[in-house]
């Protein structure tokens, strides 16, 4: 019935595939590229700046008043808060899946409610963390001739607006560079001879620089806007500003200040590739395409060539791009590479062009329908998708190839010229197909409630899997029986379906073999205990990590100088890095923030990152690379701490606030108490072999200076401590008066006295005030000038007190890595009322295990009703799964030998093993009837005749993931792991499911004699 409808809607069925296959292709187009899958990060973080008040008084007025209120928020699972001087960081973490837009209205919602009871001025910024906070594009300008002001202002006015209308473009951010102001050097003297005070000269700019609408006129039936405008314009005006008038005569600006052009002043510094550079920073949209994005600055750029000046060098320092492309290549190479020798495999084993056209043609028409999915889902292109269709290419090709084994088996025994046969064996092979597809299908359901970094990853690589699988059958099923029927005759078929010398003593061979051991069907559970036992000892001694190691052709170098390092003496350290950095041969380019961070967060004028472009391939791996830089700099560079991590691995640390592999966070009610512990920890945890870049935690904020003024001595001289404060700070910081348009900027006018005065801490105590009355007076009559140590920095989390331990790993997986660490803390005498808590990328591997074991369970189980639903028969489902789970010692077996880290790739693996191996058996019970007692002949003789599918579909499935298992290429390291758990679960796969599962089928069905093979 099926069969006549397929013949009868062959055109139609044929012409609607080729219409999906041509709608992917063209969706393939226009799909969005880029390095990840879409994720909603379950983060928000808290900027808030309350100015300079010292840590204590900031957790106590600013950061516990925001985390009672942020803790109310719906959906809030923990807080970390970190407290310096005058600004607090509050990172809030919410469950994943959870709507991260709503999460963030109703985050800023909450502290605008607080904001009231929070110190006056206090001010805050929050933002969703996603893969989109960082830039996509990072373009470095430098110049030999230019000065810092004019580099910054062609990025900000001429580059910045040009890169903002591209689409897809979110934001462009220029870093580095110099503001141009005026600044008013006032002579104290002078000033004190005029009796003026900073505050009126800053007062009469402010005034003699106003533009203002006054009102409207109507005259002659038009309407005029009247305007008053007294705006200075050029140095000369605000040099002839009225100070005072009276009849002593008139007091200019020029008779008590020098006024020149500077700039303001800045406490970070950008370099690129040894120069003084100006960064421009372009983030994307979230869903755009990276590689259109950076392809379209490229082409803006190259038009707008002939307006930069020739002094100018615009040099990518980052470009997210390149990765993608290279990730993109490698995995359509591996799927090219694989499909061929999947095609190699149908030549080798049915020497027929036309046989091995059909499977040709099914795979890029399912690939590309795939595509099409993948569009209508708004899904893109990236390393995940892109993996998951090259993990599927094999078993795409393997449900073809069993339908079309299965038809020429059927029309070689037929001799009817019609094609009936075929579509009557397609219809045959229609139960298993289904339950085959299904069983490889069903494993990703459970995925669906997989949270963390490693749903949000592998979710999409599912996703596309399964539509694939999906797609593939509906192809194997329709289209494969349609074209077998035009294309194969039974004549064909037959001379196909002729054993050669080779197939033919297999086939005797495995008859001889297995006529021996049904005989004795007990004897499988030696070898079924033995291999239980390889399987655990491979297991035993295979390393685990979290997220596969990829060579992403750059990395982050963090650093940071001892406590209060100025930004001159940072600078001057950061050149000997930077030395280093260009002796390194394998260094394209590099780019140096301090004082602010590529990331952004808490940064002090002593810390910041670079980011390092290393040449492309053939050179030495990234990781020899970085260990090489990150020795050279502690030996040749005492006293910079330093940080070293890929981008990939260092962002999703960030998006996560668990940036190290290792974190030991000591909790108790004492901070100093557990600042003084936290070097102790740090000191064990160096100790252990493969641990590096430990730090303690403890972060010192640079020394400050405190002027404490004497209310009493203040106020005999008519001074309140407000009206001082304020004097200093004019002093010491300048007061911006007011603005002064420029063509398309606006420069500040500060008024400050001369640097000569104030640059010492011995000058402050002899600053000159003035009180109400006029008469003038030294600091130090009124207040103590002192230096204070730094304080350190104030870490909460879930609002108890808490110091992080942190360390990176090197030459060593993270499993036995913290197992090491975890003994050698277990007997560290801890005072009463602290404990230790493990976080960092370990407690996000131990959570994603768990996360994967019961998906790896759920699988099991989903697998299991299918093949109740399929057989209703206990004894073919038991001996189906007890052939899965031993082929999953394979995995182990394989993953150890290869060296390879049990990660959640590797585990993604394992769990499609499941399937797979399900898949391998049912074809084998296809060819035993449902119903009755199976005796040895029968089950002798469905080996015989599915040994030739099994290992065609084995082999391609293998070949086709070589290229994945082989690394070749940027992107495919992501699914290495994965690939390798696959082949290594598939080679004892195939020996399991026609040696071991017949005799374990057969014993456990009831002992039967069996008969001679």
């Amino acid at each position: 019935m099926m069969g006549a409808w397929l013949q009868r809607h062959a055109r139609s069925l044929l012409f609607l595939l080729a219409i999906l296959a041509i709608g992917g292709a063209l969706a393939a187009m226009k799909l969005p590229v880029s390095l990840f899958p879409t994720i909603d990060f379950p983060r928000i973080v808290v900027s808030v700046d309350a100015g300079d008040r010292p840590v204590n008084r900031m957790v106590l007025e600013v950061t516990q008043p925001l985390e009672q209120a942020l803790r109310a928020v719906p959906g809030v699972e923990s807080i970390r808060s970190t407290s310096s001087r005058g600004s607090a960081e509050l990172s809030v973490n919410f469950g994943w899946g959870h709507d991260m837009i709503a999460a963030l209205l109703q985050v800023q919602a909450a502290v605008n409610q607080s904001l009231p009871e929070l110190p006056a001025g206090t001010r805050f910024e929050a933002r969703r963390m996603d893969p989109t906070v960082f830039p996509v594009l990072g373009l470095a300008l430098t110049s030999k001739q230019r000065d810092p002001v004019a580099l910054r202002d062609f990025a900000y006015f001429q580059l910045r607006p040009l890169l903002t209308a591209i689409p897809g473009v979110a934001r462009v951010d220029v870093l580095g560079g110099r503001q141009a102001e005026y600044q008013v050097r006032v002579d104290p003297a002078r000033l004190q001879a005029y009796n003026l005070t900073l505050q009126d000269v800053a007062t009469a700019l402010s005034a003699s620089n106003v533009l203002s609408a006054v009102g409207r006129l109507e005259d002659h039936y038009r309407l005029y806007l009247v305007l008053s405008d007294t705006s200075l314009h050029n140095l000369d005006e605000i040099r002839h500003t009225v100070l005072r008038t009276g009849g002593t005569g008139v007091v200019e600006l020029d008779d008590v200040a020098q006024v020149v052009p500077a700039v303001a002043p800045q406490w970070t510094r950008v370099t690129a590739n040894g120069l003084d550079a100006v960064l421009v920073n372009i983030r994307q949209q979230r869903g755009a395409n990276t590689v259109a994005i950076t392809q379209a600055v490229k082409q803006k750029l190259a038009s707008f060539a002939h307006q930069i000046p020739a002094d100018i060098q615009i040099k990518p320092y980052y470009d997210q791009s390149e990765l993608v492309v290279a990730s993109a290549l490698s995995v359509r190479d591996a799927i090219g590479i694989g499909a061929l020798l999947a095609a190699v495999i149908l030549l080798l084993f049915l020497r027929n062009l036309r046989i091995t056209l059909i499977v040709a043609l099914v795979l890029p028409g399912v690939l590309a329908a795939t595509v099409l999915l993948l569009n209508v889902l708004n899904m893109s292109f990236n390393i995940m998708t892109l993996g998951g269709m090259a993990a599927a290419v094999g078993l795409i090709v393997d449900d073809a190839v069993v339908m079309i084994e299965h038809i020429m088996r059927r029309l070689s025994e037929s001799r009817e010229d019609s094609g009936t046969p075929v579509l009557q064996a397609a219809m045959e092979m229609a139960r298993p197909l289904a339950g085959s597809s299904l069983a490889t299908v069903v494993i990703f359901a459970p995925l669906a409630f997989l949270g963390g970094v490693s749903g949000g990853f592998f979710k999409a690589l599912a996703l596309t899997m399964a539509a694939s699988l999906i797609i593939s059958f509906f192809v194997a099923f329709l289209a494969v029986p349609l074209l077998a029927h035009l294309w194969i005759k039974p004549e064909t078929a037959a001379r196909l379906e002729h054993r050669g010398p080779l197939l033919s003593r297999l086939h005797h061979g495995y008859g001889r073999g297995m006529g021996w051991l049904l005989r004795r069907p007990v004897l499988v559970l030696l070898p079924m205990l033995v291999l239980v036992g390889i399987g655990y000892f491979a297991f035993s001694h295979t390393g685990s990590g979290f997220m596969p190691k990829m060579d992403e052709g750059g990395f982050i170098l963090d650093y940071k100088a001892p406590p209060g390092t100025s930004l001159t003496e940072t600078d001057r350290l950061l050149r000997q890095v930077e030395a280093i950095v260009r002796a390194t041969p394998e260094v394209d380019s590099y780019s140096r923030r301090t004082g602010t961070a590529l990331g952004g967060g808490l940064t002090e004028a002593n810390e910041g990152d670079f980011f390092i472009h290393l040449k492309p391939m053939p050179r030495r791996d990234i990781e020899s690379i970085m260990s090489e830089v990150r020795q050279r700099v502690e030996t040749e560079v005492p006293g910079l701490q330093i940080e070293t991590a890929q981008l990939m691995e260092d962002l999703i640390g960030d998006l996560t606030a668990v940036p190290q592999p290792i974190e030991v966070k000591l909790f108790g009610d004492n901070q100093a108490q557990l600042q003084q512990l936290a070097p102790q920890i740090a000191a064990s945890i160096g100790k252990v072999q493969g641990v590096v870049e430990v730090l303690s935690g403890v972060v010192i904020a640079g020394d400050a200076i405190d002027i404490r003024v004497d209310r009493v001595r203040a106020g005999l001289e008519g001074l309140d401590p407000e009206a001082a404060t304020r004097q200093i700070k004019d002093l010491l910081a300048g007061n911006v008066a007011s603005q002064i348009p420029a063509g398309e900027k606006m420069i500040g006018l500060r008024v400050w006295t001369p640097a000569d005065l104030r640059a010492r801490v011995q000058q402050l105590e002899g600053l000159r005030l003035q009180a109400p009355d006029g008469h003038v007076l030294p600091l130090s009559r009124i207040a103590t000038v002192s230096i204070s140590q730094g304080q350190a920095q104030i870490v909460r989390e879930d609002l108890k007190p808490m110091v992080a331990v942190t360390a990176r790993i090197e030459g060593r997986d993270l499993g036995s890595t913290m197992k090491d660490v975890q003994a050698g803390l277990r007997n560290f005498n801890l005072p009463a009322g602290v404990y230790i808590e493990y976080g960092g990328l370990y407690q996000q591997q131990q959570q994603s295990f768990r996360d994967l074991s019961v998906v790896f369970a759920a699988a099991l189980l989903l697998v299991t009703v299918l093949l109740l639903f399929l057989y209703e028969r206990f004894a073919v489902v038991l001996a189906i799964l007890a052939t899965v789970l031993l082929a999953v010692s394979g995995v182990f077996v394989g993953l150890w030998l290869t060296g390879t880290e049990l990660n959640i790739s590797a585990m993604m693996g394992m769990t499609m093993i499941i399937g797979i191996v399900t898949e391998v058996a049912i074809f084998y019970f296809a060819e035993l009837g449902l119903e009755g007692h199976h005796d040895s002949p029968a089950l002798i003789e469905a080996g015989t005749q599915r040994m030739r599918p099994i290992l065609m579909t084995s082999l391609i499935a293998i070949l086709a993931l070589l290229p994945l298992a082989l690394g070749i290429g940027t992107g495919s390291a992501m699914q290495t792991p994965l690939a390798i758990a696959i082949i290594s679960g598939l080679l004892l796969a195939v020996p399991l499911v026609l040696l071991l599962m017949p005799a374990l089928y057969l014993l456990m069905q009831g002992r039967q004699k069996p008969e001679a093979a």
